[in-house]
């Protein structure tokens, strides 16, 4: 049976949000909504200098808006740390070069010999048991046009879908699999080893979020490689139209870099993307993960 036609026309229950975000406010800074469904400037916070009352309110902008972004802020890696060591415990990435005495950061630096491939729409980390919690993200060095990140709004993505897609997918199982991405760059040898150490695992599709209790479409192009229980070919069919939905800007908000940037967005309710429209000029970035929780769905 062929899949549904992407919907045309208003979707309704984006207002729904628009209307909650609105009303949102915060002691001690202000947001500035970059669309009506997910994403916020904050302006008036130095990361740096964080109160235990500022942090509470930023981890619940946080929660509300999924992206945010803090721009001109002078800190350096510890600092970059310390702020996301406030919302739980920071992992490495076994695959992803460190910055220098840093092994807790991983660093993005790109040029002309050195190509960015991220410009994939994806969930960071998947593959993991404990996929991350979020993501902090700062802008070292950028061109001064293009390089810039987006990112998907998951819930609304599954709320997007047509009824009886759902219906079918709301139970379902899906594995995750660091083997078609980062494996491919490991000899045989090595990534015999890491897929013992990493081998793959189970997420519901659709994932109930910790704290909001909101249900979110929870696979992805990269790292998810087959629906559980379904024939190749219908798992295929079922898991491309699921990833479709992160596509549709009517989900998105856009981030544009610039030195001094710091953005930080819930792994758990979106997806990112990071455009590759600045080759050959540089662009570095220091990044710091930190761990989440088993994602449970919403029919457990």
């Amino acid at each position: 049976m062929p899949l549904p036609f992407p919907p045309l026309g208003p979707r309704p229950f984006l207002d729904e949000k628009r209307r909650v975000l609105e009303k949102a406010r915060y002691q001690g800074f202000d947001v500035r909504a970059m669309s009506p469904v997910i994403g916020a400037e904050v302006h008036g916070l130095d990361l740096g200098s964080l109160t235990d009352e500022s942090f509470a309110e930023v981890e619940r902008a946080l929660l509300d808006f999924k992206v945010l972004v803090f721009r001109d802020q002078a800190i350096g890696a510890e600092a970059q740390i310390a702020f996301a060591e406030r919302f739980g415990e920071v992992d490495d990435h076994p695959f992803l070069p460190a910055a220098e005495g840093q092994p807790k950061v991983d660093r993005f630096a790109k040029d002309a010999d050195t190509v960015g491939v991220e410009n994939i729409w994806h969930t960071d980390v998947t593959w993991k048991e404990l996929p991350p919690l979020g993501t902090v993200l700062r802008a070292i060095e950028v061109p001064e046009v293009g390089g810039d990140t987006l990112f998907a709004d998951m819930a609304s993505a599954y709320r997007g879908l047509a009824k009886d897609v759902r219906e079918r997918v709301a139970s379902m199982r899906a594995v995750h699999d660091f083997t078609n991405s980062f494996g491919r760059l490991l000899d045989p040898e090595t990534r015999a080893e890491r897929q013992k150490q990493f081998p793959p695992v189970e997420h519901p599709v659709v994932r109930s979020h910790p704290r909001t209790g909101e249900p979110i479409l929870f696979v992805n192009r990269i790292f998810t490689s087959h629906l559980v229980g379904l024939a190749p070919d219908e798992s295929d069919e079922l898991l491309a139209h699921l990833c479709e939905q992160a596509t549709f800007p009517e989900y998105q908000c856009r981030v544009r870099w610039a030195p001094g940037t710091v953005t930080m967005w819930d792994n758990r309710a979106v997806q990112h993307y990071a455009a590759n429209d600045y080759w050959p000029r540089k662009r570095v970035m220091e990044r710091v993960t930190i761990v989440g929780d088993r994602p449970q769905g919403i029919a457990a």
